[in-house]
């Protein structure tokens, strides 16, 4: 239920306990303003039938009547005199009455069905009314809750277009109330969130581009030491670090929308093997073959960073499996860890993410490559924890009417 169905049925429920309050009360005050009206009348009636009781004279009051109602009866013979409405539901009386002697009471009725008639009818005018002004208030209700409700669903919206990575999104400004704040709010975040990030892509760009003169001219002195095993290491770690110095400036492109996708029709399971190509200890399997349009050098990439990512984290055999169009690369590992698949699955990952700290270990920039260049190409890419145990990644490329459906579990 939305927040303006929400306000609607508040100010409904509102508008009908006012009502039925405001009914109640006109219904009492009037049956206690027309009894009252009707007990004073008749004892002034009974007072002048007793005086001509008295004289003599013969009035509408009668002597010691037998349907005189018991309750009343023993208050008069006490001396009072007494007025009592009698209730039998279809036919009320008002009773007036009164002792002429030691043995003989004085008693006047009349019907009381008019008064009973009028505050009916009463009744049925203020249920109309109240009715009426409860359809008028619902509806104005309604009218302000869809408004409300509107307004806070576009800046829901928005919110989750900015957390979509569309940091352009913003929330048009309307009023002053509460709803207004928030959308200034929203916008206030992009804005922050986007300046941030823009100094952080220019930053990391240019780390990049400082790093890589002097790690190009690192690789090229290495190659003139003489043959040892301290050349070896120096020249590992030589390529690990310009590896790390093209994700970086990968990455840099990425965030600053630089890059165009180079698309032609290609064979699935032909990217598939070229992606692994240089990986020792992952399989393919091909079960369903197809033809896609797409970016093929940086689907490889995509395939390649998922697959070294599972022989690092995970545990052989490592498998990427091509189902048409949909690639599924899987591990015989511990799977994600929650908290990491928590983020996989909604921010997306994080760079230079370890698992735990001091840990040492995490997705590093393979996985934030591959989310970025899954993006670029409209593929989906989702991952999970298989029930048998190991962590997959699937990847669903767009079909050749450049769709694609969210890939299954």
């Amino acid at each position: 239920m939305n927040v303006g169905t929400k306000i609607a049925l508040a100010v409904a429920a509102a508008a009908v306990c006012v009502a039925s309050a405001i009914g109640v009360l006109v219904h009492s005050v009037t049956a206690a303003d027309q009894l009252a009206t009707a007990r004073s009348d008749l004892d002034r009636r009974l007072m002048s039938a007793a005086y001509d009781y008295s004289v003599g004279r013969t009035s509408a009051a009668r002597v010691d009547p037998p349907d005189l109602p018991a309750a009343m009866e023993r208050d008069v013979r006490r001396g009072l005199r007494v007025t009592y409405l009698q209730d039998d539901g279809a036919r009320p009386r008002l009773w007036a009455a009164t002792r002429v002697s030691d043995r003989n009471v004085l008693a006047l009725s009349r019907s009381y069905a008019p008064e009973v008639r009028s505050l009916a009818a009463l009744d049925r005018a203020l249920a109309a009314v109240g009715g009426a002004a409860t359809v008028v208030v619902s509806l104005a209700g309604l009218l302000l809750g869809v408004r409300m409700g509107r307004r806070a669903t576009a800046a829901a919206r928005t919110a989750e277009r900015i957390a979509d990575g569309d940091l352009d999104a913003r929330v048009a400004p309307d009023g002053r109330d509460e709803i207004a704040r928030l959308a200034a709010a929203v916008n206030a975040m992009a804005d922050a969130l986007g300046a941030r990030l823009e100094a952080e892509r220019r930053v990391t760009a240019d780390i990049a581009h400082e790093l890589r003169t002097p790690v190009a001219g690192m690789a090229t002195a290495v190659g003139l030491l003489p043959p040892s095993r301290a050349t070896d290491l120096v020249k590992g770690s030589v390529s690990k670090l310009r590896a790390l110095v093209e994700d970086v400036l990968e990455v840099a492109r990425m965030d600053a929308r630089a890059v165009t996708p180079e698309t032609e029709r290609r064979q699935v399971s032909a990217m598939a093997r070229r992606a692994v190509a240089a990986l020792e200890g992952v399989e393919v399997r091909v079960g369903e073959d197809t033809v896609v349009t797409t970016d093929p050098r940086r689907v490889e990439r995509v395939l390649a960073n998922l697959a070294a990512n599972a022989l690092r984290h995970g545990a052989p055999p490592v498998l990427l499996k091509v189902e048409g169009p949909v690639v599924r690369v899987r591990d015989h590992g511990p799977g994600f860890p929650p908290d990491l698949l928590a983020v996989l699955r909604t921010s997306g990952p994080q760079r230079f993410r370890t698992t735990a700290p001091g840990t040492g270990t995490g997705t590093g920039l393979g996985l934030t490559i591959a989310v970025g260049q899954a993006r670029l190409l409209s593929a989906d890419l989702v991952f999970h924890n298989r029930p048998e145990g190991g962590a997959e990644a699937v990847l669903r490329l767009p079909d050749e009417s450049g769709t694609n459906r969210p890939a299954d579990h």
